[in-house]
């Protein structure tokens, strides 16, 4: 059990510098969490391993790193964040009214390099943007 602890707190380490990077190294990642989970539910090696990560309620790395950053994203428009993260996600105010104005969304930047789009303050209005509306109203963490 310890170790699986430790593997999470691994994983999680800087989601956000985990953002965008390559194929290869997530899928590493994504064994390293495989092999906690078989250890965990003494899951054989060449058994299926969705199931057993469905059972234990983890997600794929993929869908655990952009779920982390958007988590932080909801608790910092709710000021439930560290004001240093508050200040890098700016609410989408338009010139003028349209459709868009109510739909809760916040400001894109335009970044220049992969690595700009992997910054937090580029990579979160991004996945924030693309959630359904009823996901982006959510006032309760226990909903969202």
């Amino acid at each position: 059990m310890k170790y699986c602890k430790n593997t999470h707190s691994f994983l999680d380490n800087g989601n956000a510098l985990l953002y965008g990077i390559s194929n290869t190294l997530l899928d590493k990642l994504q064994r390293t969490q495989n092999a906690a989970a078989r250890v965990l539910s003494k899951t054989r090696k060449f058994d299926h391993i969705t199931p057993t990560l469905i059972q234990l309620h983890w997600l794929p790395i993929r869908q655990r790193i952009q779920f982390k950053i958007l988590l932080l994203t909801w608790k910092s428009l709710h000021g439930l964040a560290p004001s240093y993260i508050n200040q890098l996600l700016t609410p989408y105010v338009p010139t003028r009214t349209l459709r868009s104005s109510d739909k809760l969304l916040l400001s894109t930047q335009k970044t220049f390099s992969s690595y700009g789009d992997r910054a937090f303050s580029s990579c979160a209005p991004k996945l924030w943007n693309n959630l359904p509306m009823d996901i982006r109203c959510c006032v309760s963490l226990d909903i969202f």
